[in-house]
């Protein structure tokens, strides 16, 4: 068996908080700098809608080495101590004013990420890891199905963005409430459907935002989906795009980004064990991307 390609070391970067506002009761808008300016170009080049960082909060009480970066702080100290990621959208990337712009949902006092985004203030630093990426709108597609919720909302607005000049494109968002929308907006033929988790369940049982899209009438033509967000239902969803709508796997880009009742650490397990199951079932089903 060949060997395979050694992983590269995350690169971390110091960023500065620039200005911090609310843009509903429950989403906080960061906007940072790299420390270094230059550093904004690995940020602006990243060629995906979906692009994230993924934000480094320290062990409290831990001292790491200095200039602080993650691959030396995990050699410093135990696994117990090293520090907590957590993942976010670049919701845009400004190169010219050096900057970009992070949205955090804050449910409260709970988590690391919210807290800390709500307690922000100009001058504040903090550590990343990244950027990454995987998901653009084809070009190509004939119409675009954007399905999540809050913490897919970034990559959505962002996508929204890059949809060609008048073709379809089908967002469905679902939030608290009607105070948690925001404005969004395409160049494609946009029909945006906000979703309220205070209606409850759909008719079936299953989530809001599955049943939603299981209602849709399917434009003609090819589809690219993007499917994030809350595990349980992005799991109906690609069951429903699979076996019912016979999509293929080079039609979706599709994962959870959390699952209710798990903090982040257990949810990356729960996210492991749920891509073998995958995998396994494309593997009896026959589906293969289109690259394999």
């Amino acid at each position: 068996m060949a060997d395979r390609p050694a992983r590269k070391a995350p690169r971390t970067t110091r960023l500065v908080v620039r200005s911090t506002r609310r843009i509903t009761p429950h989403m906080i808008r960061l906007v940072l700098a790299p420390a270094d300016p230059a550093d904004i170009d690995r940020f602006a080049d990243v060629p995906h809608t979906d692009g994230y960082v993924k934000v480094i909060f320290p062990s409290p009480g831990v001292e790491y080495p200095e200039p602080f970066d993650m691959t030396t702080a995990r050699e410093a100290v135990g696994r117990e101590h090293w520090p907590a990621l957590r993942t976010y959208t670049l919701r845009a990337v400004d190169r010219a004013a050096g900057e970009l712009t992070v949205d955090f949902v804050h449910h409260g006092d709970t988590g690391l990420a919210g807290p800390w985004a709500a307690a922000a203030a100009p001058g504040d630093e903090v550590y990343v890891n990244g950027p990454g990426g995987a998901y653009s709108p084809d070009p190509e597609a004939d119409w675009h199905l954007l399905a999540g919720d809050e913490a897919a909302l970034p990559a959505i607005a962002a996508s929204l963005a890059q949809v060609p000049a008048g073709v379809p494109v089908h967002a469905f968002v679902e939030v608290a409430d009607a105070s948690e929308e925001q404005p969004l907006d395409s160049p494609g033929q946009l029909h945006l459907h906000w979703l309220h988790r205070d209606t409850g369940q759909a008719a079936d049982g299953g989530s809001v935002l599955a049943g939603a899209v299981r209602g849709l009438e399917f434009p003609a033509g090819r589809v690219h989906a993007f499917v994030h967000g809350e595990a349980g239902a992005v799991k109906e969803l690609r069951r429903h795009l699979l076996d019912d709508r016979g999509l293929s796997l080079d039609q979706l880009s599709i994962s959870g980004y959390w699952r209710r009742g798990l903090v982040d650490e257990d949810f990356r397990e729960y996210k492991r064990e749920q891509a073998r199951a995958e995998a396994d079932a494309d593997a009896r089903a026959g589906r293969v991307p289109q690259s394999a």
